[in-house]
């Protein structure tokens, strides 16, 4: 997939599934704006990519935080053509009667309205410009109840009918909107999960994780013409006939 020239912004972009998904874009020709909260790892990120690279200290639970940012990428860049919606929390992992209401608050305001804020900042750019690609990095959480997850599971769903909204709404408009499912990946969340030890996903053996460049590189190929049949959908990597497509092993 060539994206030379293209911009995209990716959220929860210092580690794990955003990192590699920078890394992918860039190596494809891609200016990249990278948004996060952690501002150390963000610049090494930024740094070892390049110039095509901008790197925005970012919190998108905060809606003026990410329009600012969305304001950035396009005055470095001059374009916006890509939106990956990335960032997301798992803790707290708690049952729901032990589970801290402002902590839970928190996890819906990033996992949840950091999508909307997200999707909210970059729409006016995009139909400018006649269109866009808008993904978001779903969850088999998001349909399936998982226990001490119930902040992950709500937030997760909401983000998934908030993607299927976006494409009712502006898909006429050029806008296409689509979500991941990408299994369980060799991440820090990961690892956040396996030391809960509250539920048959955190006693998964880490074998049977798949790496973090997996769902980058679905990303990119869902940019791709050859992923217009899936838009307004959400895909899954544990689909062998997807990740063929993508190119996967």
């Amino acid at each position: 997939m060539e994206m030379t020239g293209k911009t995209v912004l990716i959220t929860g972009a210092s580690r794990g599934i955003g990192a590699e998904a920078a890394r992918v874009f860039a190596d494809a020709g891609a200016n990249v704006a990278l948004l996060a909260r952690s501002t150390g790892d963000l610049e090494a990120l930024a740094a070892g990519i390049g110039g095509a690279a901008l790197a925005l200290t970012c919190d998108v639970a905060r809606f003026d935080e990410v329009a600012v940012a969305v304001q950035a990428a396009q005055d470095r860049f001059g374009r916006l053509d890509v939106v990956i919606n990335n960032a997301g929390v798992i803790e707290p992992i708690a049952r729901m009667a032990q589970a801290g209401p402002e902590d839970w608050g928190a996890a819906i305001d990033i996992n949840l309205k950091g999508v909307f804020w997200t999707m909210r900042a970059a729409l006016p750019a995009m139909k400018s410009a006649g269109g866009g690609t808008v993904l978001t990095v779903s969850s088999g959480a998001a349909h399936s109840p998982i226990e001490a997850w119930s902040h992950y599971c709500a937030s997760k769903a909401g983000a998934a009918m908030l993607t299927a909204c976006l494409h009712e709404e502006e898909h006429a408009n050029g806008i296409r909107a689509m979500g991941l499912s990408p299994g369980t990946v060799a991440t820090e969340m990961q690892r956040e999960i396996r030391a809960s030890g509250i539920n048959p996903v955190s006693r998964l053996d880490w074998s049977e994780h798949i790496p973090p460049d997996w769902p980058a590189r679905a990303l990119l190929w869902m940019c791709s013409p050859d992923a217009d049949g899936f838009v307004g959908t959400e895909i899954s990597l544990r689909d062998a006939d997807i990740r063929r497509r993508v190119g996967l092993a």
